[in-house]
């Protein structure tokens, strides 16, 4: 063959290549137009976020909410028609924590009911409790020095009063085209990640480990009891219009000393006790907080499971969707991540409901733990696929296809982190496809962290995070008060549900596994510079 149509058959073949690619990857319409038919006329979805919130409240870990909303999800499920479907155990956990009762005023100089959230795994005040508020910040081993002996029969304030600015810009938002084309972009080669840095306990100094943050946290939570200390208020650091961002105050872990009771305050009311400190103006306050204690005999938490059983020759293959149950207590658990547990339930329902074949078994997964760090789906991803520190790895590993999650608020699907697969860029760009005119369009190379797909990439699981539109979860509902079902957006969880399903389906026909990054190597023990959390990672959305 003379050079020239050599040449032009290398063309050719390249010109084709690309269709070929996408062709190679099928995507039945007919059947994306039925879950869509399914998912946003049928809609069981609210419906399932009215129980998870209004019914069964927060879902902090191993508290009776948490266990009682299992429950409920275990019989919702099977009511669909998954089978094998059970809380499977995990642990120890440690202590169980509820609060029963709170109320607390501002008695003098005038009276004023104050809102607030009593801190997980506090003490309860044991009774009606009245003090006098100091404000005396304590988050170094100095600052434990330098109120010694001071402190006595005092409530503790422990942050210093900020100025409230008035917000200029919308609190919530969908993301824009240029925010999202941003996120497309890979990181440039040689930068560290959108996880790199951090700060120590006053937004300053030297990064702390883990472990060092739990043993300064145990000499101030024995400070505190030691020096007589009647229980501490605080208010987060970005809260403002009534808005409480609390979480926890003492430690689950049962080795670990219990804290005096402590109270996340509105910023308002906050700024006003401490200027009137400030201002050496007397100042009494008064609470009284029954917070309970349980699980000291079953330790244990669990996840949630169960399965659509395949009927193909790959049946004895996997296909995993999930999204983590627990929450924090101060709100109902809505967009963190009541969104994402009735997404994964209502895009099982979906594939159930219609009856479609699937070559593989799908299974659903909803965690426990993962507030307090992955804790659920690590142990659970441990147990069955392989331990990340040793990369020791089970039979069930090699059976695993891939695993979805939702877990960013109530934001329909914009796209999907790649987490660094490459392999499954075409592929992701053929499922979205159908989806492009509601939204879904963007892939990014980029990893995103904080929440439970990260323990599957750990033992070189395909692994997968959706980009999802931040809304208000960042300024308003995550982690507050607001983390409620009024914040929720129904369309969103129905666009969610159509395509979570979707490709779920896709993964359970497709002829070949989803493709792999190579296996990790072993990681064993090491500090933790930044504890878990489920914030999404982007050039546009600041992570903490």
């Amino acid at each position: 063959m003379s050079p020239r149509p050599l040449l032009a058959a290398c063309l050719g073949a390249a010109a084709v290549l690309p269709f070929t690619v996408l062709a190679a990857e099928n995507v039945d319409l007919s059947v994306v137009n039925r879950i869509k038919s399914e998912a946003f006329n049928n809609s069981q979805v609210m419906d399932t976020m009215f129980y998870l919130t209004d019914v069964y409240g927060p879902r902090l870990t191993a508290s009776p909410n948490f266990r009682a909303a299992g429950d409920w999800a275990v019989k919702r499920l099977t009511s669909y028609g998954l089978v094998n479907v059970k809380e499977e155990k995990w642990g120890p956990f440690g202590r169980g924590w509820q609060c029963k009762y709170y109320e607390g005023h501002m008695i003098e100089p005038q009276f004023s009911a104050l809102v607030g959230i009593p801190l997980a795994w506090t003490e309860g005040t044991n009774g009606s409790l009245t003090g006098e508020p100091v404000i005396a910040p304590i988050h170094t081993e100095a600052d434990i020095q330098k109120w010694k002996g001071k402190l006595k029969g005092k409530i503790v304030m422990l942050n210093e009063p900020r100025d409230l600015t008035l917000p200029t810009t919308a609190e919530g938002h969908r993301y824009s085209e240029s925010e999202l084309a941003s996120i497309s972009e890979a990181p440039e080669p040689g930068r560290s990640g959108p996880f790199g840095g951090g700060s120590g306990p006053n937004g300053n100094g030297p990064v702390m480990s883990r472990e060092e943050r739990m043993r300064l946290q145990d000499k101030i939570y024995t400070f505190l009891k030691e020096e007589g200390v009647l229980m501490t208020v605080s208010e987060s650091s970005n809260g403002s219009g009534g808005t409480i961002f609390a979480a926890a105050g003492g430690s689950y872990d049962p080795k670990r000393p219990t804290s005096v009771p402590g109270v996340g305050l509105m910023p308002e009311q906050y700024n006003r006790i401490a200027r009137l400190v400030q201002h050496k103006i007397p100042v009494k306050l008064e609470f009284n907080i029954q917070n309970e204690f349980s699980n000291a005999d079953n330790p244990n938490s669990f996840n949630i499971v169960g399965e659509i059983p395949g009927s193909g020759a790959h049946k004895d293959e996997l296909v995993m969707l999930g999204a983590h149950f627990d929450s924090w207590h101060g709100g109902t658990g809505a967009t963190d991540n009541g969104a994402g547990s009735a997404v994964m339930i209502e895009a099982a329902r979906i594939l159930k409901s219609l009856n479609l074949p699937l070559d593989r078994t799908v299974r659903v997964a909803l965690w426990g733990g993962e507030e307090e760090g992955l804790l659920g789906s690590r142990a659970y991803v441990k147990e069955h696929f392989g331990d990340p520190k040793t990369m020791k790895l089970t039979a069930e590993q090699a059976k695993l296809s891939g695993y979805f999650n939702y877990d960013n608020g109530t934001g329909k699907i914009r796209g999907a982190y790649l987490q660094g697969n490459d392999m499954m860029r075409p592929i992701f760009e053929a499922w979205f496809a159908p989806f492009k005119d509601l939204g879904a369009t963007t892939i990014s190379i980029r990893n995103t962290g904080g929440t439970d797909h990260l323990s599957y990439d750990a033992v070189g699981l395909p692994g997968f995070q959706f980009i999802q539109d931040p809304m208000d979860y960042e300024t308003r509902t995550h982690h507050s008060n607001m983390d409620v079902y009024d914040r929720i957006q129904p369309g969103d969880l129905m666009q969610a549900s159509a395509i979570v399903a979707s490709f779920v389906y896709n993964t359970a026909t497709r002829p070949d596994m989803l493709p792999r990054k190579p296996l990790p190597p072993p990681q064993p023990d090491r500090p933790s510079t930044t504890e878990p959390h489920d914030r999404p990672a982007s050039p546009v959305t600041p992570t903490r």
